[in-house]
Parts: structure tokens; sequence; C-alpha cells
């Protein structure tokens, strides 16, 4: 709280003393009263209203300065109320009630969007599970009968399963206290489903699909990890060169950690978007120019893994190839690593 401004914001107040003072030492001279009285009386005046002044300065700046202090240093601004005392003069004691009040609509507020939210999550959630239903029935009968059906459309019911899929994991990596399980689960079963369910596009692409080292024991939630891998795996054949094309899937062990790596030797990733590729929406350069892409499928994957406690890294040399790099604590207890 600054003085100089609250001596101004009291302008009104010393201009109103100044002329009743003056009004005050006319009546003196007016009664001829004595000279050392009326320097007695002056002296005594300013007095009191300067110790007046500087007490009602010093209480506001210390209630001010806390609220502001504690304000800036909060993530959540609107607990400043939890942080201070209530003030003990009459105008700070309406700011806290104003602020009393502000705080307890807007929790009101808060209260009800994250209600509704809550209510269209569920929607959406329980929405993809019945969609789900006729989609995979729709692969079946393309899958079975392949003769039958033209490629563009496999292709474009696949890609549909795939956004769906995508939908369903970022609506539950908003709540994912309530969804996964970490347990002992096997890496080289996980690595085996999702090359099973990419099957088609590697072997239609001619892409090698190299795997390495993949016995482990991993703490973790299978099906989490299974879509992470498979936005991965997917990215891969997306972005791949028209031929001898490969995709390596290699785990190692390190002292707490089991580093998995999945690199392939595709069109890379341009050196200015690499530390943006987690960022929600981001597409890139090879997002824009080569290939129609939401930007979300890094993203929610990185969400993911921040859930599991797991650490995702990505490198590319752009023209050579692109590495992501998944590292999985050893520990059964929930471990992050960083």
């Amino acid at each position: 709280m600054n003085l100089l401004k609250f001596l101004k914001d009291k302008l009104y107040y010393f201009i109103t003393f100044i002329i009743i003072y003056i009004i005050l030492f006319m009546l003196f001279l007016a009664f001829k009263l004595d000279k050392q009285f009326i320097i007695a009386t002056t002296f005594l005046l300013f007095l009191f209203h300067i110790i007046v002044i500087l007490i009602e300065y010093f209480r506001k700046k210390y209630f001010y300065k806390e609220l502001l202090e504690n304000s800036e240093a909060l993530d959540k601004a609107y607990l400043v109320l939890e942080t201070i005392s209530k003030p003990n003069f009459y105008d700070g004691e309406l700011c806290y009630q104003a602020l009393y009040e502000i705080n307890k609509s807007m929790n009101e507020c808060v209260k009800l969007v994250e209600s509704q939210m809550e209510d269209f999550k569920e929607y959406i959630e329980m929405w993809i599970h019945e969609v789900k239903i006729p989609i995979s029935s729709l692969v079946l009968m393309t899958h079975n009968h392949k003769n039958e059906f033209d490629k563009k459309y496999i292709d474009q019911l696949r890609r549909i399963e795939d956004y769906v899929e995508q939908v369903l994991y970022y609506v539950r990596s908003e709540n994912a206290e309530k969804d996964y399980l970490i347990k002992e689960v096997s890496l080289h079963k996980i690595i085996n489903n999702v090359a099973l369910k990419n099957k088609d596009d590697l072997l239609e692409n001619k892409i090698d699909l190299k795997v390495l080292n993949v016995d482990y024991e991993i703490y973790t939630d299978s099906k989490w990890l299974e879509f992470i891998i498979n936005q991965i795996i997917n990215n891969s054949i997306k972005y791949r060169k028209n031929k001898d094309s490969y995709i390596q899937i290699e785990a190692k062990e390190e002292e707490n950690k089991i580093i998995l790596s999945i690199k392939d030797n595709g069109i890379g990733i341009r050196k200015q978007d690499i530390k943006r590729v987690f960022e929600k929406t981001f597409t890139g350069y090879n997002g824009r120019v080569l290939t129609k892409s939401t930007g979300m499928g890094l993203f929610i994957s990185k969400n993911l893994c921040e859930k599991l406690g797991h650490k995702i890294e990505i490198e590319s040399v752009q023209n050579e190839y692109t590495k992501v790099i998944i590292s999985i604590a050893k520990n059964r207890f929930y471990e992050v690593i960083k």
C-alpha cells in the first residue's frame, strides 16, 4: 500500500481540516486569546490528526498487503480468505464480506459446472461404449468379406474406430482415478495385442515390425499402455516412407525402470516441432501437409503416461527416424519417473 497514494486519497480530508483550522484560528484572534495557547492548540490539533492518519494507514496497509501478497502467491487465488485474518476497520470488513460472498458464489458456480461436466462425460463415455458395438460389428463384417468392400471404405471405418477410441481415453484421462488399475502385467502381451490390432495396416503398407527383448513384467495399466503404444504405432504407419519401412520395438532394463523404445525410419519430425508434439491439437508440419491429423494422439498419450507415473519422450531427425521412449518404474508402488 503506497503512502503517497493513500495521502492523495485523503486530500478532501486535509482540505476540510485546513479550512476548519483557518476558521478556528480567526476565532482565536477575534477573542484575543494568548499567543502561547494558540500555538499549543495548533500543535496538538496537527499532532492528533497526523497520529490518526498514520494509525489508519498502517492498519489498512497490513491487511491489504497481506491480501495482495497471498493472492499472488496462491495457485488458486480464490482461497485467499482462508489465509488472512478478518480486518478490524469498517471498510476492510466490507471488502472481506464482499470477497466472501463472491467466493461463495463462485464455488457454487464451479460446483454446478463440475456437476454438468461430470454428467456430460458420463454420457459421452456411455455413448462411446454404445457406438463401439455397431462399429466393431462393421469392422468384423468387412474383415470377413474383404473382397466385397472397397479398401477405402475399410480404411475410413478403421479411422472412425480409432477416433472413437481416442475420445474414450481422453474422457477417461480426465477422471483417471476411477478407471486405471496398476498391476503386474506382461509387456510382451501388450505389444502382441497392439501388433495384432495393426496387423492389416502393417501388411498392407509393407512395414516390417521388429520386436526385440520385451519379455518383462511391468507395473502399469495394460489397457492404457496398450492405447499409448497403439497411438505411437499409428503415427509410425501414418508417417512412413514409401519403401523399406520398419518399426522396431525394444525394451531394456535399467536401475529402477524399464525403458521401452519404439523407433521407425519414417519421415521424422522437424526440429522446430519436436518440443510441441505433445501439445493439445498441435499437428506440426507433417500433420498439416502430408496427412490430416487431429494432434490429439500424443497429447492424450502423454496425459495418460503422467497419470500412470510413466515418462514419455520423443526424439527425431527429419527424413531419418522417430524414436519414442517410455520409462516405466519397476517398483510395484506408484512411482513417478522424472
